[in-house]
């Protein structure tokens, strides 16, 4: 049996595995996730892919932490593949866990596969995580961008891979869907031709494109997650990403609300902390909703038993 539980979080939705996932044995979360895309890719696809999914949807795989200070554990994946850490999908799995009965208001620990968040359960249906470390790899990174010329920003981790550019082709709002997707998809193109990456050459899969603020927050976003489709929530680490830019620019000091409108008006409200280390340890709180409780069922002899993409 495949149990699933579905929620989304500032509109963008996650469905966490609660029964029937693979068996990925014991060890640190990243060796279960290559363990995971390994192996059980196919469960990957069956979970997230058409005709149970969509091509927005992040699966969340409970699991078992490592590191026995935490509550639980998660491996993050979409359409395309697996991820390092989502914010959104932390906010939905913590929203999840209390409508469950598994998680009480308070603070928590959460182990994943770029290392150990905490999540503070606010209420039913409000959390704020404190993800890992972010930090600016990279400034003012000027790449050829066929069809647009030359394009500028910054290379940044948020606990994944984030491209953020300096300027937008056209305004940042949802008439606007399919150029900010087709502009974003030949950015992410024309990083992986020019090699361009992120820290040990790793592939810079989220392209972030800024606009003006619509709804009374400090900026809205427009995020290209790896597969294609478009984040409908403000992006966790996406944020968490522009906060490192901003304090590495100096235009926004430790502990001053940053709130961060998604393209299709969700926010997160977001502050940063400094560590020992001089780290930005970004803070991201939003909303999530439970819409579905559901068993996923797979019958031999259909032909898209494994799911099948259309983009």
């Amino acid at each position: 049996m495949l149990r699933v539980i579905d929620s989304h979080t500032e509109g963008e939705p996650t469905r966490v595995v609660m029964e029937g996932g693979p068996d990925l044995g014991d060890g640190p979360l990243a060796e279960r996730r290559a363990r995971f895309a390994r192996e059980f890719d196919s469960f990957r696809r069956r979970v997230v892919l058409e005709p149970r999914g969509h091509e927005a949807l992040v699966g969340a795989l409970l699991c078992e932490p490592h590191d026995k200070s935490c509550t639980a554990g998660v491996i993050f994946f979409n359409n395309e593949g697996y991820l390092g850490m989502c914010g959104h999908g932390t906010i939905g799995l913590a929203v999840t866990l209390a409508h469950m009965g598994r998680l009480s208001p308070g603070r928590h620990r959460i182990d994943t596969p770029v290392g150990v968040v905490t999540v503070d359960l606010l209420s039913p249906t409000e959390a704020e995580i404190e993800n890992v470390p972010s930090y600016r790899h990279a400034h003012a990174v000027s790449v050829d961008v066929p069809g647009h010329g030359t394009v500028s920003g910054d290379v940044a981790w948020g606990g994944n891979w984030f491209f953020l550019c300096k300027s937008s082709p056209c305004p940042v709002d949802e008439k606007h869907l399919t150029d900010l997707t087709v502009f974003s998809i030949a950015v992410q193109k024309a990083l992986r031709a020019q090699g361009i990456t992120g820290a040990f050459g790793q592939e810079i899969d989220h392209i972030e494109v800024f606009g003006p603020a619509l709804a009374g927050g400090d900026s809205r976003s427009f995020v290209l997650c790896p597969g294609g489709a478009f984040d409908r929530s403000p992006c966790g680490t996406g944020t968490s990403a522009k906060l490192a830019c901003l304090a590495a620019d100096g235009v926004l000091p430790p502990g001053q609300e940053w709130v961060q409108e998604s393209v299709t008006g969700g926010t997160f409200r977001a502050r940063y902390r400094r560590d020992e280390q001089g780290q930005v340890i970004a803070r991201i709180r939003g909303r999530a909703f439970v819409v579905n409780e559901a068993t996923l069922i797979r019958h031999p002899d259909d032909p898209y038993a494994d799911g099948f993409r259309t983009v």
